[in-house]
């Protein structure tokens, strides 16, 4: 059984007259039906009940009308995935939500992005951030940027550049615009173990400065995230983990006064998204791209 042979038989099911069919597929009409015999003969069944004024379908041959149809719509599929692969060509489009503090930054990063994939389409909207939250929430955007105040740790807090600090966006501590060393007081900590002996030394000495030492709790940075959103804890961790706890949208960097601002940008998705995907690959550009406006 060929595909030429489901093509030719489609094309008699739809017309339901040889010589019509026979020109649609651009055969004669005697080849038609000698495909058309030697297709029943490989599968069995009668499929046409012909006479010289009409063709009929039997009930056989309505059924494998319809497996015909479905068979080639597939191959076409098939061929199309199979063009877009070999060649970089997808009709892949991301629409962009910003507020006008990413203004600076998300036509850049998309400029950027562009170059390297021009055959997606990008859609940037400048919006209100309320609406952005709406229009995330309803698949109306796949990409939000916005700017967020971050809270500050007050100057009694004496933490190393090398150290971050972060809690649930839910904690009491996330509505406080300076915070003290005795705002940690009545909160436990988690603790994010690093395997560099001089980060660590450091986690341990601002642990035992904040009293925290015979009840602090210790683990992967994934179980410290999972962790502090299901509890009032606080968390202390090396720096190396600060874009993975701030592209999180549950949880909140505390940040020193230390001659930085008190907003960041907010990079959130509701796409699913791998390593290697186009979306992975605009959200890298836009975090890069603003830390580099920052800098």
């Amino acid at each position: 059984m060929r595909f030429e042979q489901l093509e030719q038989f489609v094309a008699l099911g739809l017309l339901r007259h040889f010589r019509q069919a026979a020109e649609k597929t651009q055969i004669s009409t005697s080849a038609l039906t000698r495909s058309i015999q030697t297709l029943e003969d490989e599968i069995g069944y009668e499929l046409v009940t012909r006479s010289t004024r009409s063709v009929k379908l039997t009930k056989e041959g309505e059924l494998f009308l319809e497996y015909a149809k479905q068979t080639l719509d597939n191959l076409e599929e098939t061929k199309k995935r199979l063009f877009e692969s070999l060649n970089g060509c997808t009709n892949e489009k991301l629409v962009i939500g910003y507020t006008n503090k990413a203004s600076t930054v998300v036509p850049v990063s998309c400029g950027q992005f562009l170059a390297q994939y021009p055959h997606v389409k990008i859609e940037m909207q400048l919006q209100e951030q309320s609406e952005l939250v709406r229009k995330l929430q309803l698949g109306e955007i796949d990409i939000s940027v916005c700017s967020q105040a971050m809270n500050s740790i007050g100057s009694d807090i004496h933490l190393p550049d090398q150290l971050i600090i972060f809690v649930a966006k839910n904690h009491p501590l996330a509505h406080k615009s300076d915070i003290s060393k005795r705002d940690f007081a009545d909160y436990p900590m988690y603790s994010c173990f690093s395997q560099s002996k001089q980060v660590q030394a450091m986690l341990n000495d601002a642990i035992e400065s904040f009293d925290k030492t015979s009840s602090i709790k210790v683990g992967s940075i994934e179980q410290v995230m999972d962790g502090l959103k299901k509890s009032n804890h606080i968390a202390i961790a090396s720096i190396e983990h600060t874009n993975i706890v701030s592209s999180d949208p549950d949880l909140l960097l505390l940040k020193t006064n230390k001659g930085i601002a008190h907003e960041q940008l907010v990079i959130q998705t509701n796409q699913q998204i791998n390593e290697n995907s186009h979306v992975s690959h605009l959200l890298d550009l836009i975090e890069k791209t603003a830390l580099s406006s920052q800098s």
